[in-house]
């Protein structure tokens, strides 16, 4: 499960307690496997060292860090069916008060 954030939603106090309560509640059913979150895209770097190029671009020459929406955070998780996952997308989303893309593993 893929945060999607579009640097434009300020988090209030209320965001990290309901953050951390999903996250236990993955715990307590089982599914929790993994978790992150990412700083803004501003901070950071591309590294394209393909055939030995040595390129290192800052952000703001990024083109796809000026996109409308980026990955702000992941939740990995192994749930027993894709009705589950589906219930914790949507739970997920209304944690963090973010879209929340739902992929499974290839």
């Amino acid at each position: 499960m893929a945060v999607i954030d579009n640097g434009k939603t300020i988090d209030g106090p209320e965001v990290m307690p309901r953050i951390d309560a999903f996250n236990d509640l993955l715990r307590e059913k089982g599914y929790w496997i993994f978790a992150w979150g990412l700083e803004s895209p501003a901070q950071s770097k591309l590294f394209d060292n393909r055939n030995g190029a040595g390129i290192v671009t800052n952000s703001a020459l990024i083109p796809h860090v000026d996109g409308q929406e980026y990955i702000s955070g992941l939740w990995i998780v192994d749930v027993p069916s894709a009705e589950v996952a589906a219930e914790l997308a949507a739970a997920g989303s209304q944690a963090c008060d973010r879209k929340v893309e739902l992929r499974p593993f290839h």
